[in-house]
């Protein structure tokens, strides 16, 4: 079996090779990139099971890269980054990050975090890449959700993990506590709002009245219920 494949973007050379060699000992592949251009470039050759992406970077808005990378790749997405204020957390995790490290950081600690973050496909080869529930068919192995009509819409890594947290157990209350034990990342403000947008998102692309949405049930106080009959293929 191969090993999972990570790409580094950092302008640091430093945080580049200390990444690498930590990623290396733990049996990863990687790639390291001090820009943009040239790490997009590479996602034409192949893509990444991981990104590590740095947000200030000499050639690219790290923020709007992150965003692209959570729809187009479905790759898991990791910021790794200097800012550290609450909002800019929020921020990268709203625009479909699947975590968010603050520098310094011990290298062990990503090590951690991306064997958490890689825990989910893994799951998804014992279930299956496709789901259908309410006339809907979510495609995990391409991060789509196809209406009875054939019309896609595509869906972040970070919100597929929502997704499937729910069709794994329909008609189940899933507490917050439930959330933030599966999908990794540390409880507190930051994942609450990265939750509470993730699935304001996935209502809105299953066309849910946000007012009274008939299948992600908000139980407050409690957490949510997927209400529709989910079939595995």
């Amino acid at each position: 079996m191969t090993a999972p494949l990570v790409s580094i973007l950092d302008d640091e050379p430093a945080i580049r090779s200390m990444l690498s060699e930590a990623l290396a000992d733990a049996g990863f592949r990687t790639s390291a990139f001090a820009r943009a251009a040239e790490f997009e470039a590479a996602l034409k050759r192949a893509r990444p099971d991981v990104c590590l992406v740095d947000l200030g970077l000499p050639d690219r808005d790290g923020l709007s890269l992150v965003h692209r990378l959570a729809l187009e790749q479905g790759a898991v997405v990791i910021i790794i980054s200097g800012r550290a204020q609450v909002q800019d957390r929020v921020t990268g995790l709203e625009l479909g990050a699947d975590d968010y490290i603050i520098k310094p950081f011990d290298p062990t600690e990503v090590v951690a975090r991306i064997r958490a973050r890689l825990r989910a496909p893994r799951r998804e080869t014992q279930r299956g890449n496709t789901a259908r529930f309410a006339g809907w068919t979510a495609h995990f192995d391409r991060y789509a959700l196809e209406d009875a009509g054939g019309v896609e819409t595509p869906f972040s890594h970070a919100e597929g993990e929502v997704l499937r947290l729910f069709l794994d157990a329909p008609k189940r209350l899933i507490t917050r506590a439930q959330m933030q034990e599966s999908l990794g990342g540390a409880a507190g403000e930051s994942f609450d709002r990265a939750m509470d947008v993730r699935i304001s998102r996935l209502r809105q692309k299953l066309r849910e009245d946000p007012r009274n949405p008939r299948l992600i049930k908000t139980i407050y106080g409690a957490g949510y219920i997927f209400l529709g009959d989910v079939e595995w293929g």
